[in-house]
């Protein structure tokens, strides 16, 4: 039977305020070491998963950030189930079970919390698994700590013999007296870790708790995928209350098992202090003994002449207590609710509203970028950059024909919408230079350039002619080209056609000729030639190659779509076949949603809504940034996170939001406003931008590749159909005046 160990992390207990509070409560912080006591926990926990188990991690949506950072930061996996509303212990725990049992029927669950203070992490795993035993033979066995001193900080437990036994009685936290008897009795400390199968405890629920069993299965079935996965609404209907008072003290099989090593819950200021690792930040102590000082970065805590206190500064709000009082924290914080309500919890930073977002990158594109870029960014002949450094020069290197296409779709799409900048001369010299240097004899375009200009590779790509054809429609559009660009855009896809290999798939060039990505900006520019010509064989390209992306490109099974293939268009041996990659899932969502949305075919986008999933897989949970490459399980393979696929999740969140409604629409729109925000880590007020994100969070240091501009651009469009700035009467054709 494999062991699935499960932290609980909810929770926020008050006798630890003001270090303790809502936002950040005590399991995230280190009490006694240098790491926090959720971290302490799932390195004593994480050697126990065996025979195909996996850990578990069991917190509030509000913890996210808190739980990813700390399991990242010790290089620990594990299954996230994030409660959309605390339900106290016993949903919590009923909702491990059902995934757990979901996975593997026969499955041990070992729940611990996540605040307990444990020192003796091999004591400690000896103990579990001698628990799991008793948990195969079908029992719910808890860890019963052999007390040291008469403590009224716990409940207690009434063991019918020594070792692992039935229990006779549980019993709430006693007074001092009476604490003392219990010691004499032979009594336990109720450490609150339970060890148990999951089939067990979901029929346990199901006969004493069956609301909370029902409750959390619905939500379990509901959640979202992933390691990540946020329960559904119906936990929130799942009664209010503890496992103790919803199984152990009504079951039948509720067994102990004494342990004597170092335990505490930590859950008052003695408690820190008698841990002796407590102290925190700078203090000095004059004729002071028996203190606790704990300083928030930048404070300082002096003591003179004090005994036994407690002295706890954050920057908001200062505790001095007797250690013997700590207990009575807790009756401080309720009258802080009533008089200052304001320090019961961390103030938090707002996080910036999409609309406010979207007024910046307005400003930035009109102020910034777009007048850098059409002068610094292009030479006296309508050359284009390839990328400006980040102190706005001019970086020598060779030029590509994807490039110069793309510049020539950014500043007519600008005009398109509004910027009063000199676009048309930049278009025209743009399209002119493109012309005078990369057009083959053929009328397509060769894919390289030396810096001075010379030809470097003549391979026509299919990629690179997708974005000449979108510049020329978009040109069109902005009133710049004319008769000759319709014969021209229809000849250039004529010639692609003949690349079309036995199921209508093109065959592209280089040493991956099967591959979907140049069908996508194929698809994208047949797209625009729709609005701009009444060419049916525009329509029909488009037709193609979203059919080619439902039949061929996205798994069956998944619903992700893949990169590359073989020659029989299935997926591509090794690594390759394997690739999937977040900002892509998103592109072609939000294309196939435009095609769904153009022919009125619902199951069009249906795909596109599976595809937007697919690419939500790799939002990294702890930066909030759409990482480069998943592989097809949904592991990480590339964690680090370029720019174009936050353009890519803003365009696709905005445009299923538009035919979604209720609160399906809200979490698109907020997926777009967090997207946003993505985008804004890596934009600069010069008007240019970093382009890769390490999993650290910081930045490669190099040039602003001038290919994201595009991305950019694009993604502001969607954005100002999307919300457009009703205030000043503007919608998309309008957004850059």
């Amino acid at each position: 039977m494999a062991l699935y160990p499960v932290i609980m992390c909810g929770g926020a207990g008050t006798r630890l305020w003001p270090a303790s509070r809502p936002s950040r409560p005590k399991q995230f912080i280190a009490l006694a070491g240098n790491r926090s006591l959720f971290q302490e926990t799932v390195l004593r926990a994480a050697p126990l998963v065996a025979d195909g188990g996996c850990l578990v991690v069991v917190g509030g949506v509000d913890h996210k950030a808190w739980i990813m950072e700390q399991l990242e930061q010790i290089e620990i996996d594990a299954q996230v189930l994030l409660e959309p509303e605390a339900r106290d212990s016993a949903a919590a725990m009923a909702a491990a079970a059902v995934w757990t049992h979901d996975r593997d029927p026969e499955g041990i669950n070992a729940f611990f919390a996540s605040d307990h203070h444990i020192p003796d992490h091999k004591g400690f795993r000896s103990a579990v698994m001698s628990a799991a035993d008793g948990a195969r033979n079908s029992r719910i066995v808890t860890l019963g700590v052999k007390p040291t001193e008469p403590s009224p900080a716990y409940g207690y437990i009434a063991p019918t013999g020594r070792g692992l036994g039935p229990i006779a009685a549980f019993v709430e936290k006693p007074d001092q007296a009476m604490a003392r008897r219990y010691i004499r009795d032979g009594f336990l400390w109720n450490s609150g870790n339970f060890i148990v199968s999951a089939d067990v405890l979901l029929s346990e629920l199901r006969a004493h708790a069956p609301a909370v069993e029902s409750a959390a299965r619905t939500a379990v079935a509901t959640a979202s995928r992933g390691a990540v996965s946020v329960l559904g609404d119906a936990f929130r209907q799942a009664p209010k209350v503890s496992i103790d008072y919803a199984v152990m003290e009504k079951t039948r099989l509720a067994s102990v098992l004494e342990v004597d090593f170092s335990w505490s819950d930590l859950g008052a200021w003695d408690a820190i202090a008698a841990s002796g690792e407590g102290q925190v930040g700078g203090h000095i102590f004059e004729d002071s003994e028996g203190c606790l000082a704990r300083a928030a970065d930048g404070m300082l805590v002096a003591a003179i002449g004090v005994r036994n206190l407690a002295i706890i500064a954050e920057r908001d709000a200062v505790l001095v207590c007797d250690l013997s009082r700590s207990q009575d924290v807790k009756k401080v914080v309720d009258r802080i609710r009533h008089s200052s309500p304001q320090h019961v919890d961390f103030s938090r930073r707002s996080e910036e509203g999409l609309e406010v977002g979207a007024r910046r990158l307005k400003d930035w594109l009109r102020c910034r970028a777009l007048p850098l870029w059409s002068t610094l960014g292009q030479n006296e002949s309508g050359a284009f950059a390839e990328a400006l450094s980040l102190d706005a020069r001019r970086v020598e290197m060779p030029r590509r024909a994807r490039v110069q296409a793309r510049q020539v779709y950014v500043f007519a799409q600008a005009g398109l919408m509004g910027w009063e900048g000199a676009w048309p001369r930049v278009v025209r010299t743009g399209l002119a230079s493109l012309d005078a240097d990369f057009i083959r004899h053929d009328g397509l375009m060769r894919t390289l350039l030396c810096a001075e200009g010379r030809p470097l590779d003549e391979t026509v790509m299919i990629y690179d002619q997708a974005f000449l054809l979108l510049a020329l429609a978009t040109a069109l559009k902005a009133d710049i080209g004319g008769v000759e660009a319709h014969a021209r855009g229809a000849a250039i896809r004529d010639q692609l056609m003949t690349r079309a290999t036995s199921n209508g798939a093109l065959s592209e060039a280089g040493e991956r000729p099967y591959q979907s990505n140049a069908h996508m900006h194929l698809l994208e520019a047949a797209l625009a030639w729709e609005e701009v010509s009444d060419d049916p064989a525009w329509r029909d390209l488009a037709d193609r190659v979203v059919n080619l992306a439902r039949t061929t490109f996205i798994d069956a099974v998944s619903g992700r779509l893949r990169e590359f293939f073989d020659s029989a268009w299935s997926a591509a041996p090794g690594d390759d076949g394997r690739l999937i990659e977040p900002g892509h899932q998103f592109e072609w969502a939000w294309l196939i949603a435009r095609y769904a949305r153009l022919r009125g075919d619902a199951s069009a986008m249906t795909v596109a809504q599976g595809l937007y999933a697919a690419g939500r897989e790799g939002i990294s949970e702890r930066h909030h940034v759409a990482v480069n490459a998943l592989n097809d399980d949904g592991s990480v393979r590339i964690a680090r996170a370029r720019l174009w696929p936050q353009t890519e999740w803003l365009k696709s969140a905005l445009i299923m939001a538009d035919g979604a409604v209720g609160r399906e629409r809200a979490v698109y729109m907020e997926d777009a406003a967090k997207a946003l925000r993505a985008l804004w880590l890596y934009l600069t007020p010069e008007g240019l931008w970093h382009d890769t994100r390490l999993p650290t969070g910081g930045f490669i240091e190099e040039a602003a590749p001038a290919s994201s501009l595009y991305h950019i651009i694009s993604a502001f469009d969607e954005l100002m159909r999307s919300i457009p700035f009703s205030a000043e009467g503007q919608g998309a054709s309008t957004a850059l005046c």
